[in-house]
């Protein structure tokens, strides 16, 4: 009797043990940057609201040029389907699905950018320029 209600215990509990790490990675993905504040005549203000502060800032001959780094990640709706799909297949395959889910997660972590901002006089983006793409290194 006490056998046999362990068991039920360990199977019920499995999934609640097992499952979590895919659907909790999928939320905490980096968030989309909106690039369209690379757009000309964006204030730089605006694109440092967005990307987060430069690497370098330096003088040039138009104004002021900036390079930011940052990983563009995805939107919430994206991040939520993903983690509701990694909820359901957790459940379904009794928490089985994490050994797929989780390196899924692991691999799909945004994209490292470098971008160079070149801003006018005004602190108006004159033109920007994608300067490298890559994963992130973990």
């Amino acid at each position: 009797m006490i056998g046999n209600m362990r068991r039920i215990l360990i199977i019920g509990l499995t999934p609640f043990l097992f499952s979590g790490c895919s659907a909790y990675m999928a939320t905490h993905q980096p968030s989309h940057k909106n690039l369209d504040v690379l757009l000309p005549n964006t204030d730089r203000d605006l694109v440092i609201a967005e990307l987060g502060a430069p690497i370098t800032s330096e003088p040039s001959t138009e104004g002021k040029k900036d390079i930011y780094t940052f990983i563009q990640g995805y939107d919430k709706l994206n991040k939520t389907s993903r983690a509701l799909f990694h909820g359901l297949a957790d459940v379904l395959t009794i928490g089985i699905w994490e050994v797929i889910g989780t390196p899924f997660e692991g691999a799909f972590d945004g994209e490292k950018l470098s971008v160079r901002v070149i801003f006018n006089a005004d602190n108006k983006v004159k033109e920007a320029t994608t300067l490298s793409t890559a994963k992130p290194n973990h």
